[in-house]
């Protein structure tokens, strides 16, 4: 089916397109910057992102090698450097259980 410009459905475009239609991007920056314009996080890094999906998933208890394999990571190294994420809701849970003993024991928790 020819394409014509006066079809009101189809936009001629005068660039080439980004990509060809089931071809690997390689390049995300263009389009990672003009999303974060349009957004307006223009500092914001793609890094960033997965920092901070790695961090939320350890502070909601997901353990570094289900870390690791959301983010293809092939070595445990990579991903131990979120470990340090992992403190405070590493001692919320030991609170939470020496909270449930000592009541167990019929003690308040400390």
């Amino acid at each position: 089916m020819p394409i014509h410009s006066s079809d009101k459905y189809v936009q001629l475009r005068q660039s080439p397109p980004l990509a060809l239609p089931g071809a690997r991007l390689t390049d995300l920056q263009p389009p990672w910057q003009r999303i974060r314009k349009r957004a307006g996080i223009e500092d914001v890094r793609i890094h960033d992102l997965r920092h901070t999906f790695a961090s939320v998933a350890v502070v909601n208890g997901q353990g570094l090698p289900m870390i690791g394999k959301l983010l293809g990571h092939t070595q445990v190294q990579t991903t131990a450097r979120y470990a340090h994420l992992a403190a405070d809701p590493v001692k919320m849970a030991a609170n939470h259980v020496a909270g449930e003993i000592a009541g167990m024991l019929g003690e308040k928790a400390a």
